[in-house]
């Protein structure tokens, strides 16, 4: 088996396929590829530049096949028969932690975050928002936008649209088109999801949304879908296909490409996070961060020191634990609570 050691072995994330649906089929390893084996044969798929492999009903996943997809940043979604996804990752441990620092650090101070929120929202709108514009009146924009883009969807296919409504816990009570709505998000989610994985970002540390682990995924999924998950989903719909789930899932991923959605995710992050340029991801200083990513400890004056060797107090050459305060206890650390 090929071992990756390096990142630059893995193609950049706009040059990656955007993704790859599987149902019904055995996902096993050969080498650094995968091979997929189905009703129809046998199908080997360069895994390096595979960003989220979806895996429907009735696939398998062996475990060197999952080693492979962890080594190389892929993230994987298992896909239930009535659209509920569950998200799993693996990354490669040498990888810098610095953007999700980066990310922690903007979240954390309630003014920089509002500065975060600003700009995704600025992102979403195409122009600069007034510094004298409240959160509420950017919200009311919003909803303004999103509702003014279904109206024009459902003008452009002649479908009637009466609201967002659907059930996560009864997919088939949906009329098609919430139904197609649903599956073109998770497109979405799951390609924003594997975008910020790959990127070193989190998907839980959201700004505009918060409380979910994957907060962050919907801030950045947003930026999206007036563009592409609503027109497609009411395109396809207006053709009335015999799979709608599926016909959408093609859709989604052809205009992926159309729009070149991977060359901007990361970038876009970029902005709205406003990262410095010795962590941007087109930085070759920061890719070499990324192969070799030191393990430090924190200090609060010094701010990280050398990890991996013994710290001890100065004129001290062996640790001592402290003396236990009553001598019948014995050890402190024998202590089940120390």
């Amino acid at each position: 088996m090929i071992r990756l050691d390096t990142l630059r072995a893995l193609p950049k994330v706009r040059d990656c396929t955007s993704m790859l649906y599987v149902e019904h089929a055995i996902v096993e390893r050969e080498d650094s590829a995968l091979l997929i084996r189905d009703a129809e044969g046998t199908t080997s798929v360069p895994s390096a530049s595979l960003l989220p492999l979806m895996l429907g009903p009735g696939t398998s996943l062996t475990h060197e096949a999952a080693k492979l997809l962890s080594e190389q940043a892929c993230t994987v979604a298992w896909t239930g028969e009535e659209g509920v996804r569950l998200y799993t990752f693996g990354l490669n441990g040498k990888r810098s932690a610095s953007r999700l620092l980066h990310q922690a650090k903007m979240w954390a101070d309630p003014a920089t975050r509002l500065g975060v929120v600003r700009n995704l929202y600025s992102i979403r709108f195409g122009y600069t928002l007034s510094p004298d514009l409240t959160l509420q009146q950017i919200r009311g924009m919003e909803g303004m936008r999103v509702r003014s883009a279904y109206e024009q969807a459902s003008r452009e296919t002649c479908l009637p649209w009466k609201g967002r409504n659907y059930k996560r816990d009864s997919w088939e009570a949906a009329d098609p088109l919430n139904r197609a709505l649903s599956t073109a998000n998770a497109c979405l989610y799951g390609i924003c999801n594997a975008a910020i994985l790959a990127g070193g970002f989190s998907p839980a540390i959201g700004f505009i949304h918060t409380g979910n682990m994957l907060s962050f995924v919907f801030d950045i999924a947003d930026l999206y879908k007036t563009e592409i998950s609503i027109p497609v989903a009411f395109r396809v719909t207006a053709s009335n296909p015999m799979e709608l789930e599926r016909s959408v899932r093609i859709a989604m991923r052809d205009t992926f490409v159309a729009t070149h959605l991977l060359r901007r995710i990361i970038p876009d992050i970029q902005r709205a996070l406003e990262v410095p340029p010795d962590l941007d991801w087109e930085n070759e200083d920061a890719q070499l961060l990324d192969l070799n990513a030191p393990l430090q400890l924190w200090d609060p004056q010094e701010g990280t020191i050398e990890s991996g060797r013994l710290h001890l107090p100065e004129n001290e050459t062996h640790p001592h634990p402290p003396a236990p305060t009553d001598p019948t206890k014995g050890d402190p650390y024998d202590h089940p609570d120390s």
